[in-house]
C-alpha cells in the first residue's frame, strides 16, 4: 500500500535522488522490490495477498514499474512522460481493483483458512501490537494496527505469513508458495488518514460484492484516540503457541 501523503512525496524524491532520508523517527527499509517506511511504535495500514492473486501480466508490469523507479533513483533522473503513465497506472489503488476481482484460487474464502488467518492476526494483539481494524478477503488481507515499541513491521508480517502458509497448505493438502513475497504498507500520521483507512477496510467486502462477510472487524468508536481496543476475541490455544 503506497503512501501518497506530502511527506511521502518528499521521501520518495529523496530516495530517487539516491539519499536515505529520515524525518524524525521514520526510517526507510528496502525489502524485495518495494521501499517501506517504518517508525518505532508506528500506526500502519498493511495489505498482503496470495501468490496467485494478480495476473502474470500485471506482475510483469509491476516489475517493470519498479525497474523504472530504481533506474531513475540510481541515475538521479526524472521520468519520461511514458514512464510516468506506467508508474501511475500501477499505483496501489489500481492493484486493489485487481484484488477485488477475486483472481486466483481465493484460498482465504475457505472457512478454515479464513478463520486461521483471523485468529493469527488476533494472537499477538495487545502483546506485539494493537489491532485497529482488519479484513480477510478471499485473496488478500488488510490490517490496520499499531506496533508496540521494539517490534519491527517486517518481523510481525513475516510471522503471520510463515505460520498461516504452513498451516493452510496442510489443511488444503497442497505445497508451494502461499503468499506473495511483497506486501504494501502505509504509515498513518493523522486522524483523518486513519478514518479513511478504517472505512476502506470495513467497506472492502461490500465493494467486492461479498454479502454478510464474516472476516471483517474494527475496534469501534474509540479507535481514533486509542488506536485499537481490547477485542475480546478468542485467542488460539496453547497448541498454536509457535506463531511468530
Amino acid at each position: 500500500m503506497e503512501d501518497t501523503s506530502p511527506q511521502h512525496g518528499k521521501l520518495e524524491s529523496a530516495v530517487q535522488g539516491g539519499a536515505q532520508p529520515c524525518f524524525g523517527e521514520v526510517r526507510i527499509r528496502r525489502r524485495g522490490r518495494l521501499p517501506h517506511w517504518e517508525k518505532d511504535g508506528g500506526l500502519y495500514f498493511v495489505t498482503f495477498h496470495l501468490a496467485d492473486s494478480l495476473p502474470k501480466a500485471v506482475l510483469e508490469r509491476l516489475k517493470k514499474r519498479q525497474r523504472i523507479l530504481e533506474a531513475a533513483r540510481r541515475a538521479g533522473a526524472n521520468l519520461s512522460q511514458r514512464q510516468k503513465v506506467l508508474v501511475e497506472e500501477f499505483r496501489s489503488k489500481k492493484i486493489e481493483e485487481y484484488f477485488d476481482r477475486g483472481i486466483g484460487a481465493c484460498f482465504l474464502g475457505n472457512p478454515q483458512i479464513g478463520d486461521l488467518v483471523a485468529n493469527t492476526l488476533r494472537f499477538w494483539h495487545e502483546k506485539r501490537y494493537r489491532l485497529v481494524a482488519w479484513c480477510v478477503m478471499p485473496n488478500h488481507v488488510h490490517v490496520i494496527f499499531r506496533l508496540f515499541p521494539g517490534q519491527e513491521l517486517a518481523g510481525v508480517i513475516r510471522s503471520w505469513k510463515l505460520f498461516t502458509a504452513r498451516k493452510a497448505n496442510r489443511i488444503l493438502g497442497r505445497s508451494g508458495v502461499f503468499w506473495q513475497r511483497e506486501y504494501y504498507d502505509r504509515l498513518i500520521r493523522e486522524d483523518g488518514e486513519l478514518d479513511r483507512a478504517i472505512e476502506y477496510v470495513l467497506s472492502n467486502p461490500e465493494r467486492a460484492g461479498l454479502k454478510n462477510w464474516k472476516w471483517v472487524w474494527s475496534a469501534g468508536m474509540d479507535t481514533r484516540t486509542t488506536a485499537g481496543l481490547e477485542t475480546g476475541a478468542t485467542v488460539l490455544g496453547s497448541a498454536e503457541s509457535s506463531i511468530g
